[in-house]
């Protein structure tokens, strides 16, 4: 049986601590949502599966890998989807001192908006670790901080802990975590087809970040 102390959805008294940020889709719809790429070895055959099944996600991006990968960032802009701040080097931001959380964010931010003619609108903190200088610090950058209401632990590359947390914990309003990192490469298909199929087979629907988000 698999692990039971695994947390698949963020506590509720920390949803209480920190009523500002977004845990949930507002529309009854899941929200797709990845983390830490771009990366030449999993970005475009994500985009690719992301096509075929008609999903439009957020991307939550690093902003050394759009450094590398630019014109990957650009793609999945391109394809329709969502960039947003995940932090310039993806750092654990817990208890880092104000001036670093800062230059985190405000970096990533440029780097995005060098791409897309835009600041973001969204941030992510990495590893799901924040404190209230990282609420604050986002806020002040004009940044709406969005976890997640359903990890997936796609980073752990064993596809039957994903079909473990989508058929036990998916739900109207999930916002849905995964990776776009080499960590999933091997799952990550799998890990789209699996759930979407759960959510089509469940009558549920899958949601645009501008809808899911407003």
């Amino acid at each position: 049986m698999l692990d039971r102390l695994r947390v698949y959805s963020p506590p509720s008294f920390v949803m209480k601590l920190f009523p500002e940020f977004v845990w949930e889709c507002s529309n009854e719809k899941i929200l797709f949502t990845f983390d830490d790429g771009p990366n030449p070895e999993t970005t475009p055959i994500i985009l690719k599966t992301l096509a075929d099944k008609r999903i439009k996600a957020v991307f939550f991006l690093v902003g050394q890998n759009i450094e590398r990968y630019k014109s990957l960032a650009s793609e999945t802009i391109s394809e329709g989807h969502e960039i947003a701040n995940h932090t310039y080097s993806h750092y654990d931001v817990w208890g880092l001192n104000r001036k670093k959380i800062n230059f985190e964010i405000k970096k990533c931010s440029q780097l995005i908006e060098e791409v897309q003619g835009k600041p973001p609108r969204m941030f992510r903190p990495p590893h799901n670790r924040f404190d209230l200088w990282t609420a604050a610090t986002s806020h002040k950058n004009n940044l709406k901080c969005v976890i997640w209401s359903l990890l997936t632990y796609d980073y752990k590359n064993d596809l039957n802990i994903v079909k473990f947390a989508g058929e036990r914990y998916i739900a109207k309003n999930s916002v849905v975590v995964l990776h776009d990192s080499i960590k999933s490469k091997d799952i990550i298909v799998d890990s789209i087809n699996f759930l979407a199929d759960q959510i089509e087979h469940r009558e549920f629907q899958i949601g645009k970040p501008s809808e899911c988000l407003n």
